[in-house]
């Protein structure tokens, strides 16, 4: 049985994490599914943009229930793969050559909230909590601390990691955890919409901005500005770009 459910809304292909009765979580087969996925919509050119989902009543509880139950028989080695592999499956979202939105349709816990925050944006509905719950069962939330403290800074991160407790909808609205709250009936059909629009942008473009936005925070100042330049440089040699100039003087919609 397959825990991960495709669905295309013209160039936008929809992923739904389908293992409602279980709240949708993080399993070792569904990470698997997910990454395969991932690199079958890399690969599609008819695919411009992605967004991510859950089946009600949750966006993704995070981990597996099965899995806690027998963490501390697994050896360091195998608890090691696993969570290697769940980084995997946040960095190669985070870096998706392809604009993705995170369709937040109930609550996002955990490593759920760490798939939202993989992510380029977020639609949520006013009951999709987001928690970062590791310390209160005694685990670290190591792998979502490496993007909440991108998104947030040190500050907000320590407020939500140290503190445990799942956000309000409105609160993750307030300090940029979402982008948008909506009704919760429009939260697929927005986040469908948004992606589609984003994605008529340049392929190329979007790549690259994404490519730099992951890139930039590591940077210095001035090697930030170097990099930027070099990025600049190339864009301007492009298809795309020819494209995209051509049809603004000719006062046409591009073809890309």
């Amino acid at each position: 049985m397959g825990y991960l459910k495709r669905q295309d809304s013209g160039a936008v292909r929809v992923l739904v994490l389908a293992d409602p009765e279980r709240r949708n979580p993080l399993s070792g087969e569904l990470v698997e599914e997910m990454t395969a996925a991932l690199e079958e919509a890399r690969g599609d050119d008819g695919v411009r943009a992605l967004v991510i989902t859950g089946e009600p009543p949750a966006f993704s509880a995070g981990a597996d229930l099965g899995y806690l139950r027998r963490v501390r028989e697994l050896s360091a080695e195998a608890n090691l793969e696993h969570s290697r592999e769940l980084g995997e499956l946040f960095y190669r979202i985070y870096t998706f050559p392809k604009p993705v939105v995170a369709a937040v349709n109930g609550p996002a816990i955990a490593g759920g909230a760490g798939l939202v925050l993989a992510s380029d944006l977020a639609v949520a509905s006013p009951r999709a909590r987001i928690g970062f719950t590791e310390v209160r069962l005694g685990f670290v939330p190591a792998l979502v601390a490496v993007l909440l403290v991108r998104h947030l800074g040190e500050k907000l991160a320590r407020e939500l990691l140290l503190g445990g407790e799942a956000v309000p909808a409105e609160r993750a609205l307030e300090i940029g955890l979402y982008n948008r709250v909506v009704e919760e009936d429009r939260v697929l059909e927005e986040a469908v919409a948004w992606a589609a629009r984003v994605a008529e942008g340049s392929p190329t473009s979007l790549a690259l901005t994404k490519a730099l936005l992951s890139e930039l925070p590591g940077m210095g100042l001035y090697e930030g500005f170097a990099h930027a330049a070099l990025a600049n440089a190339w864009i301007r040699q492009s298809a795309d770009l020819a494209e995209g100039l051509s049809a603004f003087f000719e006062k046409r919609r591009p073809r890309f």
